[in-house]
């Protein structure tokens, strides 16, 4: 560390001085413009390239990400549909039953109500029959022993 500081020293003294050597001048000049030239050719390179990279690398990473939400999204569209399809013909299904309970329903009350009439016809029947003197009804009682 020493060195480097003492070595430090030196060059400020020497510029000070005006004791620099012109061609280590001339040396360093040349040096840092070709260093400069180097920098400005690897920039103007990376430049052309790296637009067409960096578009290239966004999409490749926005296809493979992509990729896969839409499919699963078409997978979910495509049960989605045959969702609704199935609620429309489970619906159908369902109309169709109740109206067959309802029609199952009027049939049933048409045969309660005829059977009901023809109970009330016979009962009419019988009445008119005791009324009507042809025949004659008898009390049965039970002997209590």
């Amino acid at each position: 560390m020493e060195e480097a500081l003492s070595r430090a020293r030196e060059r400020i003294e020497q510029a000070s001085s005006n004791a620099i050597d012109p061609s280590q001048t001339r040396a360093a000049f040349e040096r840092a413009r070709t260093q400069m030239e180097a920098l400005t050719q690897m920039g103007a390179e990376l430049e052309a390239i790296l637009p067409e990279e960096i578009g290239l690398a966004v999409r490749e990473g926005l296809r493979s990400e992509t990729l896969p939400v839409a499919r699963q999204l078409a997978e979910l569209r495509g049960l989605t549909n045959q969702l609704i399809r199935r609620l429309a013909e489970l619906k159908q299904e369902i109309e169709a039953e109740r109206l067959a309970r309802v029609e199952d329903l009027g049939l049933l009350v048409d045969l309660i109500a005829g059977g009901w009439r023809g109970v009330d016809e016979r009962l009419a029947r019988i009445e008119e029959g005791l009324n009507g003197g042809r025949a004659t009804v008898y009390s049965i009682q039970r002997d209590s022993a």
